[in-house]
């Protein structure tokens, strides 16, 4: 059985991806322990609210040392929603910049669109050879709830890394970052644990990658 953490930093669905977790097999612990979550064979990051607010609760428990240090390693993590958002190098809100942790260049901003949030059920274009797709119909949707997106990809690629698998989604004519596959760092800007069989699917594609 798959030891998981969900890194409590003050921010997420904690209780919610806990069960999202259990309900396909998972061992899921729940804490801001720097041992466990540098152990456990996935850590997932979860994140609701305001990105600089998110960035401070993971400050406050060194969770990008922790992501980090488990990425070095090669050891799986995977971001959820804001917590996808804070892997990127900067958010704007408001007009107010905060660094994020930078695994991936780019910006967090609001979404160019007619009307925000996004929220509800929405589909994505998933390229091909996706691991943390796999199994699942083009048409399924996902649940959405969040205002502000990654809006470009900015990371160049290189012929000598394989470039990281990059899913995007439509909300009123914008589009943006909807899941990144880069690695062991997987992140999805929806929900899974809000979006039924096919979150649990999902689920179950990462807890199959380690």
């Amino acid at each position: 059985m798959a030891r998981v953490v969900v890194l409590d930093y003050g921010s997420g669905n904690l209780r919610s991806a806990e069960r999202a977790l259990q309900r396909v097999g998972a061992d899921v612990e729940v804490t801001a322990d720097h041992r466990a979550a540098l152990e456990a064979d996935g850590l997932l990051v979860p994140g609701v609210g305001a990105y600089a607010a998110c960035m401070a609760g993971l400050n406050e428990v060194k969770g990008g040392r922790v992501i980090g240090e488990r990425l070095a390693g090669g050891r799986p993590v995977l971001g959820i929603c804001v917590g996808m958002q804070i892997l990127f190098e900067r958010g704007i809100e408001h007009g107010v910049l905060t660094e994020g942790c930078g695994e991936w260049p780019g910006t967090v901003e609001r979404l160019d669109a007619p009307i925000v949030p996004h929220m509800g059920w929405n589909t994505v274009q998933v390229p091909e050879g996706s691991r943390l797709f796999a199994g699942l119909p083009a048409d399924t949707r996902f649940y959405f709830v969040h205002s502000y997106g990654v809006r470009r990809w900015e990371l160049e690629e290189s012929s000598h890394i394989r470039p990281p698998l990059v899913t995007w989604s439509e909300h009123a004519g914008d589009r943006f970052v909807a899941a990144v596959e880069n690695g062991p760092l997987w992140a999805t800007q929806f929900h899974p644990e809000k979006s039924g069989d096919a979150g649990a699917h999902l689920l179950e594609n990462w807890l199959k990658s380690f």
